[in-house]
């Protein structure tokens, strides 16, 4: 707005100053009722009419002559420069006995000449100097702005979240209470000689729900909420983390009492001096101005930091000792009747039809966090949208979850031999889990190429898992293992369809040997590997931390658990070789069978794999 008016002043200056010349230019004894009509435009008919006695008076300028004629008319005409010093032009219209009169052209004053020759280019210069200092001025100001902390204050008096929005978690809402309690009514506590924690570190994986929780205890205790990302403090230039950590606690003493959220701690917080050649200035600074501040507050602050991540192994021991972050609070994933409550809220704005049980749908989504459930709902909706329903349907649910958990649909077009491959494939996995004791109910099957898969078998826990019982794990290492062998029974070669089954197989083996002492030649001894990263806020380690004839011992039982499961899977295939060629024939006439339908074809006793395991 103020370069708008400033222009607007420019052009207005130099529309006074072209009146000004204008007006100059003719002066008072020119500004004559002047008519110019087509008889008279030419030097010619000005001739003529001197010879025909029509003009009594004459004026003869250095450009233009200007007369009068017998009917009091005034006409002007251009004329050449030098038609003023022509003496027979000038006789010829005296002995006419028209008057004369020549007027010299006026000498230019000193203010009309300077303003001419430098009034645009003083114009030009104020015009440049204006500019050039707000652009400085603009600079200044954006280097101010850029080290100053961006978070975003939610006041009481804005839409906030309380606990009514959040479902699950009990334990976390019990703990954040006195928080709340503290923020109300801080005197209550001080008074008893309480010291409430300065800082409360949520863990837990992402989704479960930490910044809810965060804005929940603000909005509970009607207190302003300011929240950032640990990352917002990590700048390419050093410095600038910390006075944005300065700006953030001195905008909070502010707005005291209050709360202060860090999301993502650990991208501002992780161990100093790690990694190659040292450690991170930047990050570092960043991080020993949250010591600081937390450090200053005094007895008669009310601000509580609450900070969120998913990776507390890697954050600096300086955090959480106490007087800082010293209260964990770990937000672990829903159980089923979280996830229930969980879906019933993300609901609450759905138009959901009569066939939708949310009991049915909690059940189905083990593992799920707050953002996998809410997901699936809003996928859900879109679909419905897509096929112009007006609610959402158990099989828009269905087809939601699906994609979800396997992934959308590709159109892979397969010849008829991969195809079968894949049917058989899938069918290994599905009829060995149908055949093992331990394993979870298969809910689908599909040879339909979902995500990176050429077809997916989808098992559906009945309950939430805490514990992984031995037998558990070794049903599951065969079930990844039958894909491969069920190629091996069809007879039409191997291929590469199995990397991942085979992947997850070792892995699951190795962990069995390495970290749950499931192994007796192993025994109850921890051998994982160090797999932090050396930017990750570690030091570079030792890679094992065991011989080599420790390391060739669990080469051996991890390929002795992964061989047995292989010979498991292959005694049972073979024994329901017919059972595994109707199962492939209709996943190739259907191409998706459903757990019902998987139960008419397979119904077969369940396997111990323990004591198949002793018949080998």
């Amino acid at each position: 707005m103020r370069l708008k008016g400033f222009a607007i002043m420019i052009l207005a200056f130099a529309f006074i100053f072209m009146l000004f010349i204008f007006l100059y230019d003719r002066g008072p004894e020119q500004q004559k009722q002047l008519m110019d009509s087509k008889s008279y435009s030419t030097i010619s008919s000005f001739l003529d009419s001197v010879e025909m006695g029509k003009i009594i008076y004459v004026e003869i300028h250095p450009t233009k002559i200007i007369w009068k004629s017998k009917n009091e008319d005034w006409y002007e005409i251009y004329a050449p420069p030098a038609l003023s010093n022509n003496l027979n032009f000038i006789n010829k219209l005296h002995e006419k006995g028209i008057k004369v009169k020549i007027v010299a052209q006026k000498p230019t004053p000193f203010i009309y000449q300077t303003l001419i020759t430098w009034g645009p280019a003083i114009l030009i210069i104020i015009f440049i100097f204006w500019l050039t200092k707000r652009q400085a001025k603009n600079a200044s100001n954006q280097i101010g702005s850029f080290s100053q902390s961006q978070a975003q204050e939610i006041s009481p008096a804005n839409k906030k979240i309380t606990f009514e929005d959040v479902a699950g978690c009990e334990e976390a809402k019990k703990e954040v209470q006195e928080i709340i309690e503290f923020l109300k009514t801080p005197d209550k506590f001080r008074k008893l000689g309480a010291r409430i924690p300065k800082g409360i570190l949520l863990i837990g994986p992402p989704g479960c729900g930490k910044t809810l929780i965060a804005k929940a205890v603000a909005g509970e205790a009607k207190v302003p909420f300011f929240s950032e990302s640990g990352s917002a403090f990590v700048e390419m230039f050093v410095g600038v983390g910390a006075s944005r950590v300065r700006d953030l606690f001195k905008r909070a003493k502010e707005k005291n009492p209050c709360v202060v959220f860090i999301d993502e701690l650990d991208a501002a917080g992780r161990h100093r001096g790690a990694g190659i050649g040292g450690g991170h200035d930047e990050r570092e600074q960043t991080l020993n101005q949250i010591l600081i501040e937390m450090d200053g507050f005094s007895t008669s602050e009310t601000i509580i930091v609450l900070a969120a991540t998913n990776r507390p192994d890697i954050l600096d021991p300086a955090l959480t000792r106490p007087g800082r972050f010293d209260r964990h609070i770990v937000i672990s994933r829903p159980s089923l009747k979280d996830r229930i409550e969980i879906l019933k809220i993300h609901a609450k704005n759905v138009p959901l039809a009569t066939d939708v049980k949310i009991e049915e749908i909690g059940r189905g989504t083990p593992g799920f966090v707050g953002s996998d459930l809410a997901n699936l709902i809003n996928e859900a909706a879109l679909i419905a949208g897509r096929r112009n329903k007006t609610s959402v349907e158990k099989i828009d649910f269905d087809d939601a979850k699906d994609r979800v958990q396997m992934g959308l649909v590709q159109h892979i077009l397969m010849n008829d031999k991969e195809k079968r491959i894949v049917a058989y494939h899938e069918s290994g996995h599905t009829l060995i889990a149908k055949s093992l004791l331990h394993s979870d109910p298969i809910a689908k099957v599909t040879i339909i190429p979902r995500g990176m898969a050429l077809g997916v078998t989808q098992s559906l826990p009945e309950e939430d898992r805490h514990l992984y019982f031995k037998d558990y794990l070794l049903d599951e290492i065969t079930i990844l293992l039958g894909g491969r062998i069920a190629e091996q029974i069809l007879g039409e070669g191997i291929t590469n369809g199995a990397k991942n089954d085979i992947e997850k197989a070792t892995e699951l083996a190795r962990k069995m040997v390495t970290e749950w002492g499931m192994s007796e030649k192993a025994g109850l001894i921890f051998y994982s590997e160090s797999k932090d990263g050396i930017f990750l806020g570690r030091d570079i380690g030792q890679v094992k931390n065991y011989s080599e004839e420790t390391a060739k011992l669990i080469d051996e039982e991890i390929k002795e658990i992964v061989e047995k499961s292989q010979e498991s899977a292959v005694r049972i295939l073979k024994q329901k070789k017919e059972i595994l060629k109707k199962l492939a024939e209709r996943l190739l006439e259907k191409e998706t069978l459903e757990a019902n339908e998987i139960d008419e074809i397979i119904t077969v006793a369940k396997i111990d794999f323990s004591k198949l395991k002793e018949s080998l």
